[in-house]
This record gives C-alpha cells, sequence and structure tokens, in this order.
C-alpha cells in the first residue's frame, strides 16, 4: 500500500503510452518471472559497457579536477600586468639579441672596409712611388675629380685645371694635395718639374674665401724673385674665375705700399722683402691660414734663417697650417725646419734627394778651362737642340763666356745678380718666346724655374754640391718630358766626381767604374778657383 502511494507521487501528473508499452504494463502487472531476475540479474554487454564510460567519464572528471587545483595553486598570487612585463621582457631581450647580431655584423662590414681602404691606399702609393712618414696620414687622390667628391672643390678650379692641360694629378699632387686639405702640415721633397708648386696653391685657393677684406690669408716665400713671379703667374693662372686678391711683392711695394688699405687674399714674396713690409711698414700677417716655403732647402741655405724665423712669429695665427717643398731636402734642413711645425707629414716621391729619370745625363771630360769652350762649341756645332741652358758658378764667369759666344750663330744670353730686375725678366722671357737659343745663368734660375721645353741643359762649371746639380738639371725634364743634362769636369774636379755620380747612379744612368772607386768627400760643398773663360793664348 505503501509502495503503490510512493509510486503515485513520483509518477504524479506522468503520462505514459500504454499501447507501445503495453507489455511492459502486462509484465509488471504479473510480476518479474525467474528468468527476468537471471537475466536483470546479469547485466548485457551493452550494459557492461555504459557502466564502463561512465566510470572512465568519472575518472577524467576527476583528473581534470585534480589538475585544476594544482593549477590554482601554480597561479596563486597571479597578475595580469605582471603576465606583460615578463612577456615584454622577453620581447626586448629578443630585441637585444637581434640589435647585437646586427651591431656585429655592421663592425665586421666597417672593419672589411678599413682594411680595403688601408689596402687600397698601399696599392696606390705603391705605384706612385710615394714613401711617408706621419699618423692617420689621408689617403692618396686617384684623380682630379676625387677633389669634388672628397673635398666639395669647386666645379671652376678643376675646370681650370682641365684648361691649363693637367689632366692627371702627379705622385706628388695626389698626396701632398689631400694632406693640406685635412689640416695637416708636410714636408713634400719630389724630382724638378713634378709640379709641386700646383700641390701647394690648389689647397689654398680651395679654403681661402677669394676678396676677403680681413687681411692677408696665404704667403709663400720663394728664394728668388723670378720664381715668386712665376708662381705669382701660375696662381692668377689657377685662380681664373674668382676674384682673388693676388699680389706679388716687388721692390716698391715693400718700400712705400700701404698695406694697411690693400686687398691681398694671397702674397708671394722673397724672404728679405716680406721681412722688410713687416718691420718697416706695419704689414699684418696674423691672419695668415697657410704658410709655404718654396724651395725651403735653398732659403735655409742662402742664410734666410733669421729672417725666416721673423716672418714665422709675424704669422702668429695658432691654427696656421705650415708646409716646405723642394727637391732636395738635407736632415739637417728639415730638422731645423721642424721646429717650426706641428705634427708633420713627410711625403717623398721617388728616392729623397734624386733627380728625374727622365733626363738623360752625361759627365764629359774637358781636362782645362780651354778644353771646356772647345767642347762646348763643338757640342753645338753638332747638335744644338735649343732652348739649352748654360750654368756657371759666378756672375763673372757668366760675363765672360757671354762674351765668347755672342758672336757665334747660337743667339745666346745672359741672366746675373748684376742685372736689374726688368732686364733679368726680359732674358727670362725671351728664351720662353724663342728669341734666345742659349742663356748662361748662375745659381739665380736653377730653383724652380720653368722653362718649357728645355731640351738641355750644359753644367759649364762643375756644381758646387749634389743639391745643386739636381736643381740645375731639373730646368730639363719636366712635367713628363724627357730632357738631357751634359756635365763638364776637368782635373781640378776629380775629387768631387764621386758626389755627383751617386746621383747619376740613383737616376739609372751608366756611371765609369773608376769614378764608383773614388772616394765620396764628407764635405757637401766646394768651389774651385778657375782660370778665366778664354781660347786665348796666355801671355807669358
Amino acid at each position: 500500500m505503501e509502495k503503490a502511494k510512493l509510486s503515485s507521487a513520483l509518477f504524479a501528473g506522468t503520462h505514459f503510452d500504454r499501447k507501445r508499452f503495453a507489455g511492459d504494463f502486462a509484465r509488471f502487472r504479473q510480476g518479474p518471472s525467474a528468468q527476468d531476475v537471471a537475466s536483470a540479474a546479469a547485466p548485457s554487454p551493452e550494459k557492461k559497457r555504459k557502466r564502463k564510460s561512465k566510470a572512465k567519464a568519472k575518472k577524467s572528471k576527476k583528473r581534470r579536477a585534480e589538475g585544476a587545483d594544482s593549477a590554482s595553486d601554480a597561479v596563486e598570487g597571479f597578475s595580469v600586468f605582471k603576465g606583460l612585463a615578463a612577456k615584454k621582457d622577453e620581447e626586448d631581450s629578443e630585441k637585444k639579441v637581434e640589435t647585437g647580431k646586427s651591431e656585429d655584423f655592421e663592425v665586421v662590414r666597417r672593419r672589411k672596409e678599413v682594411e680595403r681602404e688601408i689596402e687600397r691606399t698601399a696599392i696606390l702609393r705603391k705605384k706612385f712611388d710615394i714613401h711617408i712618414s706621419g699618423q692617420n696620414v689621408p689617403a692618396p687622390l686617384e684623380n682630379f675629380e676625387e677633389l669634388v667628391s672628397r673635398y666639395g672643390c669647386d666645379s671652376y678650379l678643376v675646370g681650370n685645371l682641365s684648361k691649363l692641360g693637367f689632366q692627371e694629378p702627379t705622385p706628388i699632387q695626389r698626396q701632398a694635395i689631400p694632406i693640406l686639405l685635412s689640416g695637416r702640415e708636410c714636408f713634400a721633397c719630389a724630382s724638378t718639374g713634378s709640379g709641386k708648386t700646383l700641390a701647394f696653391l690648389f689647397p689654398i685657393l680651395m679654403k681661402i674665401k677669394p676678396g676677403s677684406k680681413e687681411g692677408v690669408k696665404a704667403v709663400i716665400l720663394c728664394p728668388t724673385r723670378e720664381l715668386a713671379a712665376q708662381t705669382t703667374r701660375e696662381c692668377k693662372k689657377l685662380a681664373k674665375g674668382r676674384k682673388f686678391y693676388i699680389k706679388l711683392m716687388t721692390k716698391d711695394l715693400s718700400k712705400s705700399g700701404n698695406f694697411k688699405d690693400m686687398h691681398c687674399d694671397i702674397l708671394v714674396s722673397t724672404p728679405l722683402r716680406l721681412d722688410h713690409a713687416v718691420q718697416k711698414r706695419d704689414l699684418d700677417l696674423s691672419r695668415v691660414e697657410y704658410l709655404v716655403l718654396d724651395e725651403s732647402d735653398k732659403l735655409f741655405e742662402l742664410g734666410f734663417v733669421e729672417v725666416i724665423d721673423s716672418v714665422v712669429k709675424a704669422c702668429s695665427n695658432p691654427s696656421i697650417i705650415r708646409s716646405l717643398f723642394s727637391a732636395t731636402l738635407p736632415d739637417s734642413i728639415e730638422a731645423l725646419a721642424r721646429t717650426i711645425m706641428h705634427d708633420a707629414v713627410r711625403v717623398i716621391v721617388g728616392r729623397k734627394n734624386s733627380a728625374s729619370s727622365l733626363i738623360k745625363q752625361k759627365l764629359i771630360f774637358a781636362g782645362t778651362e780651354k778644353g771646356k769652350l772647345l767642347a762646348l762649341r763643338q757640342s753645338f756645332a753638332e747638335s744644338l737642340n735649343p732652348p739649352v741652358l748654360i750654368f756657371v758658378q759666378s756672375k763673372e764667369r757668366a760675363k765672360e763666356l757671354y762674351k765668347e759666344l755672342a758672336f757665334d750663330d747660337v743667339r745666346a744670353d745672359v741672366i746675373h745678380a748684376d742685372l736689374d730686375e726688368e732686364q733679368r725678366q726680359d732674358a727670362v722671357d725671351n728664351l720662353r718666346a724663342g728669341k734666345t737659343w742659349v742663356l748662361i745663368a748662375t745659381e739665380v734660375i736653377a730653383r724652380g724655374m720653368d722653362f718649357k721645353g728645355v731640351n738641355c741643359v750644359i753644367n759649364y762649371d762643375f756644381p758646387e754640391s749634389a743639391s745643386a746639380y739636381i736643381h740645375r738639371i731639373g730646368r730639363s725634364g719636366r712635367a713628363g718630358r724627357s730632357g738631357e743634362a751634359i756635365t763638364f769636369f776637368t782635373e781640378e774636379d776629380k775629387p768631387f766626381l764621386r758626389n755627383i755620380a751617386n746621383v747619376l747612379i740613383s737616376s739609372g744612368c751608366e756611371v765609369p767604374s773608376w769614378i764608383k772607386a773614388l772616394p765620396k768627400l764628407k764635405r757637401k760643398k766646394h768651389r774651385v778657383n778657375r782660370d778665366p773663360i778664354s781660347t786665348l793664348p796666355d801671355e807669358d
């Protein structure tokens, strides 16, 4: 009864489809049979599978619950911001690694570029026989166009170079120009006719501003008036197209010039005239940015040490750039010059104190003074290839030789210190113009003078030193052209042959073995007392 009430309470409001489940209703009314009880007691395979699946589901649910508990234990105190910070740190560390790798790659790349540049520079210097000493020396130029790309040179300057016939820089120009443009001081030693004048003029014209009214910006010192005049002409040619004030210190300007009102960018002078203008005419050189000593060894040899020292002190600009250029640079002169220079670079093209290999050099034994005059006339009779320069050791001997040749058909002229400036300039101009074939000269034009196309230099009198010899014969074989040098010597000159022979050997010329065997003199200078130049017989 209680069961009936319980079932009615449990299934109250439930509707069963009696037709569909008629068999089940009948069975429950009759009661379970033994077979049904047995079948009920022994579950079917399908029910077993269901039970197993339910058990597995419970186990997996339990495992998930345990995993959730452990996870909750692990993330106890978890913060969203802390997670973002950790992620950001991880990203930053990755970026640092990537940056480090890129930086390492960049360092390696730059190092390789530097190594390639060093190798390229070394090959270029070896190719042109350029020797340097100094720290952080700029690389030489490959061509003049590099002046525009590396140093921002104005196109008009490069254009002027082309108009003047300069196609490729000479070895001394390749190295000296970058040194001066980088603000370094330098000693430059290269053979005669190698383009040293352009090597120091070009940086000056690039660096100073034209038309300045603030005073002199560049000073160029030359040992002779002729060389100073030539340098002024070359500078004006190179500066064509810009209003540079380029002045030559003449005698009148030195004595009576109004330097306070004078506009001057570049001043070219000899030492004595410049010093006179500074001391007597109050010429202000305190703003000079470039000081050049051209043919520097001759400047010091002439006894101008005190004068040059005075000029150097007058050029008191602390940022001034000083440079020395010459075909010969004795160690004593270099040591003296270093006292006025700072962190200077030494540049030598070829062998130091050597002559150009383009000059064919010969030594001819003439026996006596009369023999020299006969040999000279015979040389002219066989082959006179003007223009020709003849060097003698004094102005007296220059006058004597001129008198001997005046009536010969060789169109001879003479230049020496007794002539005034106009006469000297006329003699030089006549040789350049071809009006004169043979010019007899003393050491006055042996330094730096550029005569276009001088084919032959004759040392009628044996030179006083190897340096004098190099500068004399350097009037030929200039700017890549070939030349010839003939040197007469007598019995009195034999003891001094070895010093000159060494120059010939270093230039690749042949020298007799007996001359090579002569002892080398320690004295570097000599002057022989010679008989007058004449073919007339001696009076008894």
